[in-house]
């Protein structure tokens, strides 16, 4: 399937890889079909592309690489609503900002993958521990973000 992009151009993907999130994601409800994109084999940031839409994506990465003792909470009912009997069989994801000199992620609105079957869910954790602007790096004077 081709996707077509405003950073990337148009991109061929997978029909397998496609992430259906059924409720959308907070701010963007009707757009429920997404995909990642690795820019860099090695590097730990992805671009969720939305695939009906070239403009909407969101750089993404996985909250457990900033803070070893992130994790997100999930009720039965919403990973039963994935297809998942446990976490463990959940890719997280945290949607990536920046302001001003910093990078932020969002973790108090992580996203739950089950990659087995391609369901995707935004949570909104209870847990007040977690910010929605979660700073997970610096950048020098001049440094050019990938959310810029």
């Amino acid at each position: 399937m081709q996707v077509q992009t405003t950073r990337f151009g148009t991109v061929e993907v997978a029909a397998d890889r496609i992430l259906d999130f059924s409720s959308g994601l907070l701010g963007f409800a009707s757009y429920r079909r997404f995909v990642l994109l690795q820019p860099d084999e090695e590097g730990v940031f992805y671009w969720l592309q939305s695939i009906d839409a070239p403009e909407l994506a969101f750089v993404v990465t996985d909250p457990r690489l900033w803070s070893e003792e992130y994790q997100a909470v999930v009720r039965q009912d919403q990973l039963d609503a994935m297809g998942m009997r446990t976490m463990a069989e959940a890719q997280l994801f945290v949607i990536v900002n920046k302001y001003d000199n910093t990078l932020t992620a969002n973790f108090q609105g992580p996203l739950v993958v089950n990659l087995a079957n391609q369901q995707g869910m935004q949570l909104v954790l209870a847990d007040r521990q977690w910010t929605t602007r979660h700073e997970i790096a610096r950048l020098a004077d001049g440094q050019r973000a990938a959310t810029a």
